[in-house]
């Protein structure tokens, strides 16, 4: 994890020590990660903080045995969306990666096959949350545990004004030194923190001199590009988009006279998701 994040512009603390959990060091972090947790690891005020952190917008990454964890906390099995029930031996299997465009799952293979400990759900999390992944048992043995046709295997959805995103990969130390495995997990990590995909929540124009001066609002996409797109005559011109404190500034060329289209285009680096806009403006 720390060399995850070393290599990808996040800082990352690790402990094992629950004292982290007040409200004062929650605070410091945009997400907290449950890297194969079991049993009981929070005390009572420990896990108020915690839901208070994610009441304020924070967000979760659990992998893999953190399905197995705080059975007694229905809030955590809430936020989870299912808890572990079982499992056969470590073999190979096919994941149906069902979620194309989630940044999670950009660049993996629609069949992705790969060797781990298959979870079994006690119940099936979907429609509570977004399946991003299913296993396809007729790929593996899955045991007496089979959930069938529809067995998720990673999911995300939004909650209490946080994040939750989980994976049941990760059991084997090998996952990690897999590049499509690390890929997935770094951005969902990213999406629990609220970095990924870009999303666009208000755009303002003005004329100046006859040229368009344009701000975009916008949520996540740390660190983004954007572009801002002219289309005047049938011809399109683009102008780069000047980013600071979540708000996008760009300035076109010089306009002719008359009403015209553009549009605002915002673009996450690290998986290609994008957003945009599309407005038009007069110019007298």
């Amino acid at each position: 994890m720390r060399a995850l994040g070393r290599r990808n512009g996040l800082e990352v603390d690790a402990t094992e020590d629950a004292g982290a959990f007040t409200p004062a060091n929650l605070a410091r972090y945009g997400a907290v990660v449950f890297l194969s947790t079991t049993g009981d690891v929070l005390t009572g005020p420990q896990q108020t903080a915690f839901e208070r952190f994610i009441r304020a917008g924070g967000g979760f990454v659990g992998v893999h045995a953190a399905a197995d964890t705080e059975y007694g906390w229905a809030w955590y099995g809430r936020l989870l969306g299912a808890r572990f029930k079982s499992h056969p031996q470590i073999q190979r299997a096919t994941i149906n990666v069902t979620a194309r465009r989630d940044p999670s799952t950009v660049g993996l293979p629609r069949a992705w096959i790969r060797m781990d400990e298959w979870y079994n759900f006690q119940a099936n999390p979907r429609p509570l949350v977004r399946v991003l992944a299913t296993l396809d048992e007729t790929s593996y043995s899955p045991g007496d545990g089979a959930m069938g046709a529809d067995h998720p295997i990673a999911w995300s959805h939004e909650f209490q004004r946080g994040r939750a995103w989980y994976t049941a990969g990760g059991h084997t130390d090998e996952s990690y030194s897999e590049p499509l495995f690390r890929r997935h997990l770094l951005q969902g990590i990213r999406y629990a923190a609220g970095l990924t995909p870009p999303r666009i929540v208000g755009v303002t124009s003005t004329v100046r001199d006859r040229r368009l001066l344009m701000t975009v609002r916008y949520l996540s996409c740390d660190p983004c590009r954007g572009r801002l797109e002219l289309f005047v005559r049938g011809r399109r011109s683009i102008a780069p988009i000047r980013f600071g404190g979540q708000v996008g500034r760009a300035r076109s060329a010089l306009l002719p006279r008359g009403r015209w289209a553009f549009s605002v285009v915002l673009r996450d680096p690290s998986t290609g998701l994008t957003d945009s806009a599309r407005r038009s403006v007069r110019v007298r």
